[in-house]
């Protein structure tokens, strides 16, 4: 595939994306979000990891994305491709398909930073949706996962926990390229304000 046909294919990867995270998983719209319960528990561990994911990819400086700490390892360019990859990955255990087709090789072709955020965001979005839609009885379902016989609810669980995984990893990457996570800087600052004032 060449460079151009690339950039079509992403564009269009992007845009559907979008559209589809806005309009809910499958193009079903999204249902009211639980108040209690493990769905709701899980929306909100999904908004921190992807906040603190988001604001970490942000941070990191472009010119450092193709950053690898070896040969064979991941750069953060690809790590973040692929937990946006994952979280479309995951979601097919409990029945929901991605918007569009996942091409193999994203995590190698797309390395651009602003593109990289662009196709963050629905890939969230696209797991939100997955949650709202199903209900506490779909929990219960079993499914086929990486050869065993699990229920969505821990089909769900591994989702999350894959997301954690990645922004451990994320961290450290960003620890060794000098960056300090946004949060714990504005902890940091918010210390040193305090102290200040007490002299």
């Amino acid at each position: 595939m060449t460079q151009h046909k690339r950039t079509v294919v992403l564009t269009v990867l992007i845009a559907l994306a979008s559209v589809m995270a806005h309009a809910g998983s499958e193009g079903v719209q999204s249902k009211e979000a639980p108040k209690s319960g493990f769905r709701a528990e899980m929306l909100g561990q999904l908004q921190d990891v992807e906040n603190k994911i988001e604001d970490l990819a942000a941070a990191v400086p472009a010119e450092k994305y193709a950053w690898r700490p070896a040969e064979g390892v991941r750069s953060i360019s690809e790590v973040y491709m692929h937990i946006a990859g994952s979280n479309y990955f995951f979601m097919t255990f409990v029945g929901v398909k991605p918007p569009m087709k996942m091409e193999r090789d994203l995590e190698k072709t797309v390395t651009d930073k602003a593109e990289i955020a662009k196709m963050l965001k629905p890939s969230f979005e696209h797991f939100r949706n997955t949650l709202l839609n199903l209900t506490d009885t779909d929990l219960d379902k079993t499914t086929e996962m990486f050869g065993s016989t699990v229920t969505y609810r821990n089909a769900l669980i591994t989702a999350l926990s894959h997301l954690h995984e990645h922004l451990g990893q994320s961290i450290a990457y960003a620890r060794m390229n000098g960056v300090v996570p946004p949060w714990t800087a504005a902890q940091q600052a918010a210390a040193a304000e305090k102290e200040a004032k007490k002299k």
